[in-house]
Formats: C-alpha cells, structure tokens, sequence
C-alpha cells in the first residue's frame, strides 16, 4: 500500500510508539508485506525465524519486537507487538468507510459503462469505459477496473485477504490482518458469475489486460495474474503468487502460494501445483509433471493387474 505522499519515518514511529533507530530521517513511501516489499517501504516482522529475511529484504523501514544489527540504510521502529503497529498504520491510512449508498459518491466511472440493477460500487473505486457489470456484482473500496471488462454476476471483487498473524500463546490463534491493498483490472478482461477475487494484505491483485476467467474462480491476495491468460471454472489461486502472460489453467486446478507458473503453460484440468513451472510446456497431475511423462504413468498403473496375473502364470 503507497501512502498518498511520502511520510516522515519519525512520524510513523510517533503514531506507533516506536523506538527510532538508524536512518531516522528517512521517508516512508508505503507499508508492505514481506513477499512484496520494495526499496522504501516499511514491513512488520514479529518471530525470530523471519528476523533476518525482513532486515535483508528490499525493504528500508523494518517494524521488529528486538533490537538487532541491520544495514546503516534502513531504521528499526522498535516496539513489543509489530502486528499491532501494522494494523494501526493501515487503520490510519487506509481506513474502513462505511457504505451510505449502493453506488458510492467517490466512484469514478467511465462513459459508456452498463451497471445492471443490485451492483455494489464501494468508495474511491474507478471503472474505465465501456464496461458491462451484472447484477450483484460487489466492487469494494479503492478497486481499479480498465476499460471494457465484463463482469458477470454475482461476482465479488475486492474481498479482504485470507491472511491472519498466527500465535497459539493467546485465546484467539488467528487475527485478521487488515488489507490495506486493493485489486486493479486491466482493459479487456472478462470475469465469470461468482468468482471472489481478494484485494492484497498491502500490495495490489493485479489481472492482466485481455485474460478471460471462467465462473466460480477464486483468486488469493497480492497474486498478479499476467496479459492473455485463461481460466475455467473452479480454478484456486492462493495469495501472492505470480501467474506470467498467456498461461492457461483448466478445470479445478489448485495453485499454491508464493509461486510462479511461466508464461505460456498449460495445466490441465484438475491437476494440482504445489511449486513453481516453468513456461512453455504443458502439465498433469497431483503434485503436477510433464503431462506426456504423467499421461505415460498413468497407462502403466493401469496395466499393474494385467503383468502381475502373467508373472503368477509363470510360478
């Protein structure tokens, strides 16, 4: 999530009750989450296990709950609950606004635009021209819509991540981490009837121009899907992954997190992707292969019965 102007690190620390140290007259231009984190931003990190990952990630600003050694660019906001910090600062600036209208009176939207009856329009969203919403289509605050989408109904874009801090030393294991991103729909995208597609923890859920989405698809936060794609029904996109141009997923395919499927693959239709593919060829199975190695598998346990009665034919 950028700010709308760069902040003062010492004002941010003054808003957290923070301990200053480092690079204490910095400028904070954004907060962000660890896998999207870029040269002046400021991350949270609350276990020791990550401590080192988030002081040497591309992140200048690191909220921790320890004082520790760390580059002489960045600055340390030193304070006893880092997730709590988190939420204050997006509370801050990105905060929650109730809804007065079914259309709000910040949306922008564009000439040409069809938007059938029962359509949720949140604050500050933009939708380009041309575009064609179905009824029931919920568009939740700050979401950026190009030109010429359609959106069929039923559809929810802009739903808040599935994230949560987890720590099993209090009552409630899981808190919800406010999502401070939004999602931004590039021109010429299609979306089927009741797909949810989430907005990032602090960064952006990106659909690339021209990619057309099947019904009933899920897309997780913070993940960027690239130009052309195709996607059929009931495909599951987990958060933060990165889906490269023209890559097609068919039928019920499961892609994990913070992964990265190459530009012009193919998966077929209920495989399963638990890590990174490389582009240009095509896939099958759970966890998924080469589809021509998993298809040739396949017919082999297929015959196990047949060769196991000609082997007792030989006893």
């Amino acid at each position: 999530m950028k700010f709308p102007s760069p902040i003062a690190v010492q004002e941010v620390a003054q808003l957290i009750g923070a301990k200053l140290v480092g690079n204490v007259n910095g400028l904070v231009t954004g907060i962000n989450e660890i896998h999207k984190v870029e040269p002046g931003d400021l991350v949270f990190v609350d276990h020791p296990k990550y401590y080192d990952k988030c002081i040497q990630s591309a992140a200048t600003f690191i909220i921790i709950n320890k004082e520790t050694s760390f580059p002489e660019e960045k600055a340390l906001l030193i304070v006893d609950q880092p997730f709590e910090a988190y939420q204050t600062i997006v509370r801050r600036f990105r905060p929650f606004e109730p809804a007065a209208k079914m259309i709000s009176d910040s949306a922008v939207i564009g000439e040409g635009t069809w938007i059938a009856p029962n359509v949720f329009i949140g604050n500050h969203v933009t939708i380009g021209k041309n575009c064609r919403l179905f009824p029931n289509v919920t568009i939740l605050d700050h979401c950026m819509i190009g030109d010429n989408v359609v959106i069929q109904a039923g559809t929810v874009i802009g739903s808040d991540a599935f994230y949560y801090n987890t720590k099993k030393d209090r009552e409630v294991w899981y808190k919800r981490m406010e999502s401070g991103g939004r999602v931004v729909i590039e021109d010429d995208v299609e979306i089927g009837a009741g797909c949810t597609i989430d907005r990032g923890v602090s960064h952006d859920t990106l659909i690339g121009r021209g990619t057309k989405m099947d019904n009933l698809i899920q897309v997780g936060h913070d993940t960027v899907i690239g130009k052309n794609c195709l996607f059929a029904s009931q495909v599951g996109i987990a958060g933060a992954t990165t889906i490269e141009d023209g890559v097609v997923l068919w039928g019920q395919v499961g892609v994990s997190k913070t992964l990265t499927i190459g530009a012009n693959a193919v998966v077929m239709a209920q495989s399963g992707v638990p890590f990174s593919l490389e582009g240009g060829k095509m896939y099958f199975g759970s966890p998924v292969e080469d589809a021509v190695t998993k298809k040739r598998e396949l017919i082999w346990i297929k015959r196990i019965p047949e060769i196991w009665e000609k082997l007792k034919a030989l006893k």
